[in-house]
């Protein structure tokens, strides 16, 4: 799967999600390896790196800026491999976890 496809389909199902939040889309030219996308969820965020596959090469800077910022807050890199696991990561960090699941016995 192409990057900017994996990318576009992983902002809508962020979107879906975390329903309010907002998603931007950073510039790469203006501070180089800065991650792909900024999230912002009431008073926290969160920072992804999207990649095209676990063995995609890193550019310079992102290891860095995914560190820096980790620290910070939440920020990783996110492919289609890891895609559920940084999915929960981010409710987890923003502090919006699924809504519980009444089986529908009990319904």
């Amino acid at each position: 799967m192409l990057e900017r496809r994996f990318q576009s389909r992983l902002i809508r199902k962020i979107k879906e999600e975390l329903p309010g939040c907002v998603v931007l889309k950073t510039d790469a030219c203006y501070l180089q390896g800065f991650p792909d996308l900024l999230i912002l969820h009431g008073e926290k965020w969160a920072a992804l790196e999207v990649k095209q596959s676990r063995k995609a090469k890193h550019q310079p800077n992102q290891d860095y800026y995914v560190a820096k910022l980790g620290k910070m807050s939440y920020a990783n890199f996110v492919y289609p491999e890891n895609e559920r696991e940084i999915m929960n990561d981010i409710r987890q960090a923003l502090g919006a976890g699924r809504p519980t699941r009444i089986p529908e016995s009990k319904q």
